[in-house]
């Protein structure tokens, strides 16, 4: 029987969680929040995969894992002109109370979403 599954840490919810080609072709994929996460941190912020896996609270293969996971799920997508939806996975969203993490700080990030409410 598999071990069941770690929730990754999470920052914060992608913006737009549905990106559409001008010729879609009515198939979609699905990239999870950690895969997004994942993607955002090496790809978007520079991480290194082991920075990835420490901020996501997962070993460095497990991180290394998902992201070569989501980068062929967006390969697919952009080559065959499939919609991208972001949606579902195994992960916690950050609680605000972090000192560091990967959008410059948690803390900030959750004071002025709470100030927001």
């Amino acid at each position: 029987m598999p071990r069941p599954k770690k929730c990754r840490k999470v920052c914060r919810m992608p913006v737009a969680d549905t990106f559409v080609a001008n010729s879609a072709k009515g198939e979609a994929v699905v990239l999870t929040v950690d895969e997004y996460e994942c993607i955002r941190l090496v790809d978007y912020q520079g991480f290194s995969q082991e920075q990835c896996a420490e901020y996501m609270q997962v070993s460095r293969a497990t991180a290394q894992l998902i992201c070569d996971t989501a980068r062929k799920k967006l390969a697919s997508a952009l080559v065959n002109g499939y919609t991208i939806r972001i949606e579902g996975g195994d992960y916690h969203l950050c609680d605000g109370k972090e000192t560091h993490c990967g959008c410059g700080g948690c803390q900030k990030y959750c004071q002025r979403k709470s100030d927001a409410e």
